[in-house]
């Protein structure tokens, strides 16, 4: 049984600057940050928001929504899961920059990796 085809979640929506997470429905409107009101970014149904006094972790989050990846780990119909990695901190997402001008590789793809 498809798991999105039967209920409807509600996905995870950031404000980078005021380190907030809010879920809203996923209906394609602009939702806006309740703090600054400036328009929220997308984050995926698997985000999980780190502390606001974290740093590195909020700069490698939003490195990672930059580049236009999201945190999702099940498939678009929900019948599999496939976790996807994501950098959790700022010194993971430094390494795989430097992957990715070495190997001549796009940004969201060296932030996708697992290990290296």
């Amino acid at each position: 049984m498809c798991t999105y085809a039967e209920v409807h979640y509600k996905v995870h929506y950031v404000c980078i600057p005021c380190r907030q997470s809010h879920k809203f429905p996923w209906d394609g409107a602009e939702h806006l940050c309740t703090r600054c009101r400036e328009p929220m970014t997308f984050a995926g149904h698997d985000f999980a928001a780190p502390r606001k006094t974290a740093h590195r972790q909020w700069a490698a989050v939003e490195a990672v929504l930059r580049a236009g990846l999201r945190y999702e780990g099940f498939e678009t119909c929900g019948c599999g899961r496939e976790p996807k990695f994501r950098p959790r901190t700022s010194t993971q997402v430094r390494a795989r920059r430097r992957v990715a001008a070495r190997d001549g590789l796009p940004e969201a793809e060296a932030l996708a990796l697992r290990d290296l």
